[in-house]
């Protein structure tokens, strides 16, 4: 197990830890939450041993096998399956055992390297970091690429298809959805729960943490605090623990209060001196609750714009595409969409679809191939890209930024406006000046939302917004958006967000846009069977390229069991099935017959799993309040409950450690039966 006891830590002149003590138990998923700046990467330094402790100690057990996702950009000539097999180093240390072996022309030693090889997994080892590629987002005709031909975000993708590639006991994860599609979201989070090691994940994305973790440590005030459950039990907890400290310095403030009134009358009388002296002596002894801290959440609003044209924009047979090596390539063909005002959509689809550079386009980053994009009078965009520096120049401040913004737009604005508006995104003192290239990705990120809520936009084309945004200004963004009186469109991982604030969804696939019907739990499934799809692509390009119909079943090796089923047996698996066009052979229907009948496909699967969800929900609710039951209990022994109150208490615990492990096994029977469908 990983001990943490009585550990400080600094980094320069500030203490990111002090007295930080906990213990995380073999084979236990673990969400490390807090504020940008806590020292959450430092903690991860500490335990990857980049940084020493101050005072205290850190045991990891001396056998474990340590992976981490590298965070400097990779330079390298090799191939993409290349770059990833190496991150196991295990096997390459084996095959340079078996190469020295052979130039020895030593037998036994050429044969103990065989074996070496053999248990560790060599010979399927291409297919499974092949997997990995794949499964993050890349088509199969690039794994032969060399990782310099990608760019930024898909170099820190093969970095974390690296880190899991490598055997490892104890897994560091630092922020692994950034750069990522849902589709590949989905996949991570299928991989991450059968990983058996112990893992410690640090991420802003709601819905991942709940998926994947089973533990939470909180890094605040510099003190690590652990508590049972995902991100979602953390927040019901810690509310309830916030209630139960408020409430217990309401009362001892009534208490203080009341020695102290009686201490201010009496101390003067000869009569009363000896009782008010010993109220003195009561209150110094009085171990002092202290008051809940507010915190300043961060907050900010979209300006009303001076109109809302309707609709915001309309598509005529429209051609999306890029050029690459000065030939044309067309992504998308024959759209023909509006978005009226008002409108929230999601924008959906599969990675490589296209919905980036549909976005890109209507914010006239990339130029439209052929057709028309016709824009509503008063029509103002506001466009997040996916990466940032696409719209801030790095050798510029932020302040910089927006004097050049003033001038496009309002050249009377004062400087020092400039400066009070940029401190309301909290940049303030030498941040204004500071480039904008030294900025963290969080700070950045913000830049960018500044300068688009400033701008007063009735259309707003966000790209992936909330990578490197903690938590906090993911639901300030949430809530401007759901203010916000204009029209969204939405590509985004984070579920979170994409539930709270978009009332219709566009899927974007095989050349198309469509209107996607169901909700995000649906789009999953759809992920699924389209997997499929690929993974047959990718046998007829191999077959085809080889000239062999032998092509390694690469998308087979650690996928989702749901997925392998499909794959195996070529057909659907359980959980891809309703996403499968219910067609009859031969039958021609119309597009929206078939979505028809789809949506009727999962209606009835809902319907069949309605029991089991129903009983979840339950036993969340039992696990609710057993937990509630639990924290102010052990809130009463931290106060000192009266000797009498002991025994009942200490007997209550154990009851309700012993129910809630019932309801936790009764509550994993039933997932297991759901996902089985």
């Amino acid at each position: 197990m990983i001990v943490i006891q009585d550990v400080v830590l600094r980094r320069g002149a500030k203490v990111v830890l002090d007295g930080a003590s906990v213990t995380i138990n073999p084979g236990e998923k673990v969400g490390l939450i807090g504020r940008n700046g806590a020292g959450k990467s430092s903690l991860f330094a500490l335990l990857n041993k980049t940084l020493s402790e101050d005072k205290g100690e850190v045991q990891i057990p001396s056998a474990w096998r340590m992976a981490q996702v590298a965070q400097e950009m990779p330079e390298s000539e090799d191939s993409a399956t290349e770059f990833v097999l190496s991150g196991d180093t295990a096997l390459e240390e084996a095959n340079k055992a078996l190469e020295r072996a052979e130039a020895s022309q030593d037998g036994m030693e050429i044969a103990h390297a065989h074996l070496t090889l053999s248990d560790l997994g060599s010979h399927d080892a291409k297919s499974r970091a092949q997997a990995l590629i794949l499964g993050l987002g890349f088509r199969p005709d690039q794994l032969l690429n060399s990782v310099n031909s990608f760019s930024g975000g898909w170099r820190m993708r093969l970095q974390l298809a690296r880190a899991l590639m490598c055997p490892s006991d104890l897994l560091l994860l630092d922020e692994p959805t950034n750069h990522l599609d849902l589709d590949a979201l989905v996949w991570l989070e299928s991989w991450l729960q059968r990983y058996t090691g112990t893992m410690l994940v640090i991420s802003h994305d709601k819905e991942f943490l709940d998926a994947i973790t089973r533990v939470t440590l909180h890094l605040e005030d510099s003190k690590l605090t652990r508590y049972g459950g995902n991100y979602s039990t953390f927040e019901e907890l810690k509310t309830q623990q916030l209630l139960l400290q408020q409430a217990a310095f309401v009362k001892q403030s009534a208490r203080i209060e009341h020695l102290q009134s009686f201490i201010n009358r009496f101390k003067a009388q000869a009569s009363k001196a000896k009782q008010a002296q010993s109220r003195v002596k009561a209150l110094e002894r009085m171990s002092r609750v202290a008051p809940v801290a507010g915190t300043a959440d961060f907050e900010f609003q979209f300006k009303p714009s001076p109109s809302l044209p309707n609709p915001m924009i309309s598509l005529k047979s429209g051609e999306f595409g890029y050029m690459t090596e000065g030939a044309q390539r067309t992504i998308l063909t024959d759209i023909n969409r509006s978005v009226l005002s008002g409108q929230r959509i999601g924008v959906l689809g599969a990675n490589g679809q296209g919905k980036s550079t549909f976005i890109k386009t209507i914010a006239k980053a990339m130029p439209l191939l052929s057709g028309s994009i016709v824009e509503g009078k008063g029509l103002r965009i506001g466009y997040f890209a996916q990466q940032e520096l696409d719209v801030l120049s790095p050798e510029d401040s932020p302040l910089m930024h927006f004097i050049r913004l003033a001038k496009e737009i309002a050249p009377q604005t004062r400087e020092q406006e400039l400066r009070n508006y940029l401190g309301t995104f909290r940049f303030v003192n030498e941040m204004v000046s500071q480039p904008v290239g030294t900025l963290s990705g969080g700070e950045k990120a913000r830049l960018v939302l500044a300068m688009i809520v400033w701008q007063k936009p009735n259309l707003l084309l966000l790209d992936e917004p909330t990578n490197h945004l903690d938590l906090v200004t993911r639901e300030a963004l949430g809530m401007a958006l759901n203010q916000f009186d204009g029209s969204v469109l939405l590509v985004s991982h984070d579920r979170a967000l994409l539930r709270a604030v978009c009332d219709e969804f566009w899927l974007v696939g095989r050349g198309v846009i469509e209107d996607f019907v169901g909700d995000l739990d649906d789009y999953q499934q759809y992920l699924l069977a389209e997997a499929k799809r690929i993974k047959e692509l990718m046998k007829e390009e191999l077959a085809a390229r080889d000239g062999c119909h032998t092509a390694p079943d690469v998308l087979t090796h650690h996928l989702p069991s749901s997925l392998v089923e499909g794959l195996q047996s070529g057909e659907p698996s359980s959980k891809s099935r309703k996403a499968a066009q219910p067609i009859v052979e031969g039958e021609i229907i119309s597009a929206k017959e078939r979505r028809k009948r789809e949506a009727e496909l999962r209606n009835q699967k809902k319907e069949q799993s309605q029991p089991l969800m129903n009983e979840i929900k339950s036993i969340d609710i039992k696990l609710s309040k057993l937990g509630a039951e639990k924290s102010a209990l052990e809130a009463q022994l931290i106060a000192g409950a009266a000797p009498v109150e002991l025994a009942s208490i200490g007997k209550r615990l154990k009851d309700i450690q012993n129910e809630l492990e019932t309801h936790e096994n009764r509550w994993m029977e039933l997932q297991e039966s759901l996902e089985k469908g």
